[in-house]
């Protein structure tokens, strides 16, 4: 397995694992502050419908209370002759909208005297078994059992009327309240999901919602497996069976108080369609699902491509290390990468690039060391032979008497042995070697130094040399003379290629730990190929040489810890760069 793979699986691991973790988390706890408060809200919406149908009934009572004090009570007394206590009670009818089915006043015999409903004038009313009585104002309220009646649903409330000239009671007043207000009140809340009960102290049914009406559930109806217990709040999820298909979550509220005045011990239950109630909680899954996902995108997005950015350096590592072991040029350097990785890839290369120079160094010094031996051969086997040949054409030159035609062969003769001669003392030149002989050197002095040395050639040739000498660290511990021998042999060979007219630039810079100097030129330049082969003993010749001089240049800096390369010059020739320790860096 790659180590990309293996670091895009690490990071995959070490960020979704936590990830999904933490998002389950977070969806654990939402999920359960989400139920916890649709269950408040089950709750909150049953008790506001319970004390609503309380305050209905309550202002009923308050109703009957006032009512049975008026001073128009009093003509029951007199059978209500004039018709105005009638007349009363059919305008407060009127005013009170569908509220009530009636309003009745009866005589001690249970007889109707006056009635909102002319009809039931003489008609008996018999008091009922009181269902629940309340005590309000000096006056007791009797609340009769709901029953069903032709109109709907009734609701009867009975006070007695007291005389005002004497003591005793002189007859009753009656409020037939209209029970399809409690059912009215069940049905603007109910919807579709969401279903109804009003249930009395005994959880029998005194009202339900429109739905649950429909399926048969009405006044005095038993639920069985249905409890309301003696709690004044509770919420529990439960099967739905018989009032609703599926699962609810059922909601029981009954008011304890209102104000002053004790409860009718009523309880409303509010049964809320499980599945409908938990739509939100579904949503925001989903919604965490989806967040979820983006984030695993994301991950797998970021995790590719720092696993690319790590695994990148390491790759182009290895292929750099399986190019090298292969013939041929030394492979381009591969990118550092971040933090150690580029710390590793700049140190394994400076350490390859260290051994390749370390190769050329022994290849280059077999060659040479092979020139020596060949160089001491040919200083005593071929030297003096043209030493000889040198002398006796320049003997027989000075004879009197010669025809021009020999003195120019005789000139040939000494001119060639003259030419041969300073080979074999370049090739002796380059045999010898010695140990630099270090001391802090202003390489700006040799530069000049090297100018004013070829200011006679240069203007010769019709040459121009520009120095641009910016480096700051000038100053190195070097052999100046060996130095002083590069800048020559580099200089010459442009002058030696360029034509009349020609330019040459010799720059310095500093360069982290070195000093950098450019030699270059406006000639022909060098081809890309052969600009590692230059330095090469015997490769590369100009007329007149035998290849040798870049050779000593590439030893003789080396054996002062620089190096140098060729390259293409801005101005479009060749260019040599040199560099040498800066003089801190010298161990």
């Amino acid at each position: 397995m790659s180590i990309r793979r293996i670091l895009l699986l690490t990071l995959l691991l070490v960020s979704l694992l936590p990830a999904t973790l933490l998002t389950a988390l977070a969806f654990g706890r939402t999920r359960a502050a989400m139920l916890a408060e649709i269950e408040s809200g089950v709750l909150r919406s049953a008790a506001a419908i319970a004390e609503d149908v309380e305050r209905l009934i309550l202002e009923r009572v308050f109703d009957a209370s006032t009512w049975n004090h008026l001073e128009v009570m009093q003509d029951l007394r007199l059978n209500d002759v004039d018709k105005r206590l009638s007349a009363f009670l059919a305008e407060m009818k009127r005013r009170h909208g569908g509220l009530y089915l009636g309003l009745h006043a009866s005589a001690p015999d249970g007889r109707i005297v006056a009635s909102s409903e002319p009809a039931l004038l003489g008609t008996p009313l018999p008091p009922q078994q009181p269902w629940r009585s309340i005590r309000l104002a000096g006056s007791e309220i009797h609340i009769e059992r709901p029953q069903n009646t032709d109109t709907g649903l009734r609701l009867r409330l009975r006070c007695a009327i007291d005389s005002a000239f004497a003591d005793g009671r002189i007859g009753d007043l009656v409020l037939d309240v209209n029970g399809a207000l409690l059912e009215d009140a069940l049905d603007r809340v109910a919807t579709a999901d969401r279903q109804l009960l009003l249930l009395d102290t005994d959880g029998r049914v005194l009202a339900a919602s429109h739905a649950l009406r429909a399926r048969g559930v009405g006044l005095g109806s038993a639920l069985p497996g249905w409890s309301v217990g003696t709690a004044g709040s509770a919420v529990q999820t439960r099967d739905g069976a018989p009032l609703m298909p599926a699962e609810v979550i059922a909601g029981q509220h009954r008011v304890e108080r209102i104000g002053d005045f004790a409860g009718l011990g009523w309880t409303v239950l509010l049964l809320q369609s499980r599945a409908t109630a938990l739509a939100p909680v579904r949503h925001m899954a989903w919604t965490f699902a989806g967040l979820l996902a983006a984030m695993a995108v994301a991950i797998v997005v970021a995790a590719g491509w720092l696993a690319a950015v790590i695994s990148r350096p390491v790759v182009a590592l290895t292929e750099y290390v399986r190019h090298y072991t292969q013939p041929g040029a030394l492979p381009d350097a591969p990118p550092a990468g971040p933090g150690e990785i580029g710390e590793l890839t700049r140190s394994f290369t400076q350490m390859v690039e260290t051994l390749h120079r370390s190769q050329q160094s022994l290849v280059q010094a077999s060659r040479l060391a092979a020139l020596g031996e060949i160089t001491a051969l040919l200083a005593h086997e071929i030297r003096t032979p043209l030493g000889i040949l040198r002398s006796a054409a320049q003997t027989l030159r000075a004879e009197s008497g010669l025809s021009s035609e020999t003195r120019e062969l005789l000139g040939i003769i000494e001119t060639e042995t003259a030419r041969l001669n300073r080979l074999v003392g370049s090739m002796l030149d380059s045999a010898r070697t010695r140990p630099p002989q270090f001391a802090a050197t202003d390489v700006h002095a040799l530069i000049a130094h090297t100018h004013t040395l070829l200011a006679a050639q240069i203007r010769n040739r019709g040459i121009s040399l520009t120095l641009r000498c910016a480096a700051r660290r000038h100053v190195v511990e070097c052999d100046a003379e060996q130095i002083t021998q590069v800048l020559l042999n580099l200089v010459m060979n442009a002058l030696q290629v360029l034509p009349r007219g020609g330019h040459v630039e010799v720059a310095t810079r500093d360069e982290a730990s070195r000093l950098v100097i450019d030699i270059g030129d406006d000639g022909p330049g060098i081809a890309p190929e052969d600009r590692e082969l230059i330095f090469e003993p015997f490769v590369f010749r100009r007329e007149g040489g035998m290849g040798l001089g870049l050779a000593v240049v590439r030893r003789i800096l080396r054996q002062h810890g620089g190096d140098v390369v060729a390259d293409r010059s801005p101005l479009g020739g060749a260019l040599f760069r040199v560099w040498l320790p800066a003089r801190e860096s010298i161990a």
